[in-house]
């Protein structure tokens, strides 16, 4: 599945590249997936659409396992191939989300 904004083959961006950034989110607008808010900033002429909590809109950008934010948020590695997530990627959950406070 393509990543968008992505300098690497998992995912990555110019933005966050440490081994950690690795998941890719989907935008409810344009339901493609972006290595982060500010590369689909650059490279849309929208906003960032927050998906549903049930729905597919991250990907492991390692093994590309797409998860709903409920699986997401509960884990600290992918399910499937065991790479770390970065933890501070749960600061911006509401960009990404449809979450409530």
């Amino acid at each position: 599945m393509k990543i968008h904004g992505a300098i690497d083959a998992e995912g990555r961006c110019k933005h966050w590249h440490s081994l950690l950034d690795v998941v890719a989110n989907k935008c409810a607008t344009c339901g493609e997936y972006f290595a982060c808010a500010l590369c689909h900033a650059e490279l849309t002429d929208h906003e960032f659409g927050p998906m549903l909590v049930d729905a597919p809109a991250a990907l492991c950008g390692s093994c590309g396992l797409e998860m709903d934010y409920r699986l997401y948020s509960a884990v600290t590695a992918c399910p499937q191939c065991a790479h770390m997530f970065n933890p501070g990627c749960s600061a911006h959950a509401g960009i990404y989300f449809q979450v409530t406070a």
